[in-house]
C-alpha cells in the first residue's frame, strides 16, 4: 500500500506519464538513448515557499499540469518507481 505524500513549501509530487518507447516506424528506443528530461503530471503541490515577510509565494504550477524536469536532477526524490518529489525551481517548464 503506497503512502500518500503531502508536499511542503514549494515542493510538488509528480507522476510519470507514459512515453512512447517506439518510433512511428516501429523501431524501439532503448532507455539510454532517450532524452535527458522527464514528462510528468503534477499530482500534489505544497502551499508555497514561506517568504521573510511571513506570506507565502504563490505556486507556479497546479495539480493536473504536465511538466518537464531533468532525468538525473540532483534535488529530485524517486518513490514507487513512478512518482517524484521535487522543488518547483527544478522544473524546466510546463507543457501547454
Amino acid at each position: 500500500m503506497a503512502a500518500k505524500i503531502r508536499p511542503l513549501a514549494d515542493k510538488i509530487v509528480v507522476k510519470l506519464t507514459e512515453e512512447a518507447k517506439q518510433t512511428t516506424g516501429g523501431i524501439f528506443i532503448p532507455d539510454s538513448s532517450q532524452e535527458s528530461f522527464i514528462k510528468a503530471e503534477v499530482i500534489a503541490i505544497g502551499p508555497g515557499k514561506l517568504l521573510d515577510s511571513g506570506s507565502r509565494q504563490e505556486m507556479e504550477v497546479k495539480v493536473g499540469d504536465v511538466v518537464l524536469f531533468e532525468k538525473y536532477g540532483k534535488n529530485s526524490i524517486k518513490i514507487n518507481n513512478t512518482e517524484y518529489i521535487l522543488s518547483v525551481a527544478d522544473l524546466l517548464g510546463i507543457i501547454e
